[in-house]
């Protein structure tokens, strides 16, 4: 499975710090549009017990 990469983390105002990525000052409105959009999506998945990326993982591997 191939999963796209945002274009803003191809920008020259992007920073991949880990556990803290953000972006420099200046960045374009549209660079900070697709960052902001990007970053809200990610806290809308909702794990339930046994899931992953609202995925059901069956246990014991019959169910």
């Amino acid at each position: 499975m191939t999963i796209k990469r945002p274009d803003f983390m191809n920008s020259i105002y992007f920073v991949d710090e880990p556990g803290n990525w953000h972006l420099k000052e200046g960045a374009p409105a549209e660079i900070r549009k697709e960052f902001e959009d990007y970053m809200t999506s990610n806290n809308n998945i909702q794990d339930e017990p046994g899931t992953v990326d609202s995925i059901h993982i069956s246990y014991p591997y019959g169910d």
